[in-house]
């Protein structure tokens, strides 16, 4: 009886796995099992740039926002809180944009924030 393998459709899985392994070095990019495990670390790392990302966009807004008000001799912690305590919501994203492309608009957030 002839053993029969299934190499045509491992062959293919391996071959989708290591084109995904391209630009890696040394075994990682054409032994398969260490592929493997190269993908996998690679979403890890992936997974955790997302995260990181929206972290940085967070404090870079926050920083914009920081530089227009020392600007105007106030404090980002004393302006946010007055816009919390007025009720005026805007994320701190559309404000730094608004601080940086129009700031006369921003001058009148700010006179309706502090007044």
């Amino acid at each position: 009886m002839v053993r029969v393998t299934n190499w045509l459709q491992r062959h293919r899985r391996h071959r989708k796995f290591i084109k995904l392994a391209k630009w890696f070095r040394l075994w990682r990019k054409n032994v398969y099992k260490q592929v493997r495990l190269a993908l996998v670390k690679q979403g890890q790392h992936a997974y955790q740039a997302r995260k990181e990302k929206k972290r940085d966009f967070r404090t870079l807004w926050i920083e914009r926002l920081s530089a227009v008000l020392r600007e105007k001799w106030n404090k980002y912690s004393e302006f946010i809180n007055s816009m919390n305590v007025k009720n005026i919501i805007i994320d701190r994203k559309v404000l730094s944009n608004i601080a940086i492309a129009f700031p006369r608009v921003f001058d009148k957030i700010y006179d309706a924030v502090t007044k």
